[in-house]
């Protein structure tokens, strides 16, 4: 069941056409009810007429404030009902405006409190044209007449104010969905840029310092280190034509050529060992079997990441690549180096290259940790087997 709706939230503003209408209709409803009964006073007339006529204006000065004190205001205008026909108008919209909050028990007083004043009103007239029990079904016919329009009138106003916050509510919603899945895919789109370029432009970077460094080189040692350069630029340059092609591919999938996985990471270490880091790689999981790729891809690029920053940071050291695992445990990562050596010159760090590994893990289920003992850094990442 749904929470009501205070009815000051569902009020219109209303502008001056609407005032205009509605004083417009009890000026109208006025003028009947004094016309109708102009002729039944009798000689006190005069009397009456004065006592009407204050008793009337004073209702139409009191309507202006009906939703400042709705209660207040409905029931002196039907109280002054029971004296001035005038006032019959006002009394009628202060009424039918208060019917519209829907408060059962405030509906049911001032429909009493009409019957009452209507009844009070006829009675003081001299001549009596109808029964009184006719006129006692017609006025209680009116009144809940009166008050049935101004329950549905509040009802439709709640309903269509729901219907706008709930349309308001959608595109907010609808907003903060697109709002998060543009971060998520900037996070995503940046996460595989910097996996891929990190690897590649290190190397570049460090055969690039060597030949900044050293003034001793042959020209053949020259043209294999430009050589090598001139490779990883080109694999740099296709990887990143891979990852950039996320951003036109409408199923929001890397084009060009598929995600490396757990298979590619005996080409991974042979592609670092040529580019001049001392790798000893030992990967037990020789029968990956059901081996998720979203899995397989995790352990690659926390692998690949591994010896990006060993590259880096201990450019001199042997690194140590360990796999091992199965499909009840899952799969245990060990990347360890020495600490203590020189960075590459001219290599500055992210600073994004853990976190990114972080979050990879993560997504997939696992967790990463890093910590330096006795003289090594040690990378340990673990990965379910189906993530």
């Amino acid at each position: 069941m749904s929470e009501s709706v205070a009815p000051d939230r569902y009020q219109p503003v209303l502008t001056w056409r609407l005032q205009a209408a509605r004083y417009v209709t009890c000026v109208a409803i006025s003028a009947f009810v004094f016309l109708t009964t102009w002729h039944d006073r009798g000689s006190a007339a005069p009397v009456a007429l004065s006592v009407d006529f204050v008793f009337g204006l004073a209702a139409y000065a009191a309507v202006p404030f009906r939703r400042r004190w709705p209660l207040s205001v409905a029931v002196f205008t039907t109280a002054a009902n029971a004296v001035s026909s005038i006032a019959s108008g006002p009394s009628s919209l202060a009424s039918v405006s208060l019917a519209t909050r829907r408060v059962w028990w405030q509906v049911f007083l001032i429909g009493v409190l009409g019957i009452g004043s209507s009844l009070i009103f006829v009675s003081s007239l001299a001549v009596q044209n109808s029964p009184f029990w006719l006129v006692v079904m017609w006025n209680a016919g009116v009144t809940a007449a009166m008050l049935g329009w101004g329950m549905f009138i509040g009802s439709r106003r709640e309903l269509i104010f729901t219907l706008h916050e709930r349309a308001l509510k959608a595109e907010q919603e609808r907003d903060l969905r697109v709002d998060s899945a543009k971060s998520t895919e900037r996070a995503r789109i940046a996460r595989e840029m910097h996996d891929v370029l990190a690897h590649r432009i290190s190397q570049v970077s460090m055969f690039a310092g060597a030949l900044a460094f050293r003034d001793n080189l042959t020209v053949r040692e020259m043209r294999d280190s430009a050589a090598v350069i001139q490779a990883q630029a080109n694999e740099a340059l296709a990887d990143l034509r891979s990852v950039l092609g996320v951003l036109r591919d409408a199923d929001g999938q890397i084009l060009d050529k598929p995600q490396p996985t757990i298979a590619d990471l005996e080409e991974l270490v042979e592609s670092t060992a040529k580019g001049g880091l001392n790798v000893a790689f030992d990967n037990s999981i020789t029968d990956p079997g059901d081996l998720s790729q979203s899995a397989g891809r995790a352990i690659y690029r926390i692998v690949q990441e591994g010896l990006t920053n060993a590259r880096k940071h201990a450019p001199g050291a042997k690194v140590t690549v360990q796999i091992t695992g199965s499909e009840s445990y899952g799969v245990d990562i060990y990347v360890r180096n020495k600490t203590g050596f020189a960075s590459t010159p001219g290599a500055p760090g992210s600073g994004l290259g853990l976190v990114g590994m972080e979050e990879r893990a993560q997504l997939a289920g696992g967790r990463l940790e890093h910590h330096v003992q006795k003289g090594e850094f040690v990378l340990h990442a673990w990965i379910p087997w189906s993530s």
